[in-house]
């Protein structure tokens, strides 16, 4: 079972739910904008683990050379 912790296990109508509290507390026009700065986030967030993975094999390819 591949299910992330804190979300337990969402049906349909849960998730539903949630999409409707969302667009009443933010309004249509305001999500589009949250959604493109949660991909920028995460855009960001996946080249630094990339970066920090680069820099582990390169660490890791010097230690061999020495």
């Amino acid at each position: 079972m591949n299910t992330l912790l804190f979300l337990g296990n969402l049906g349909t109508g849960e998730i539903i739910i949630i999409a409707i509290i969302v667009l009443l507390l933010f309004g249509g026009r305001k999500i589009p904008e949250l959604m493109k700065g949660l991909g920028k986030g995460i855009k960001n967030f996946k080249e630094g683990v990339k970066g920090i993975e680069d820099d582990i094999e390169g660490k890791d390819d010097e230690t061999k050379k020495d």
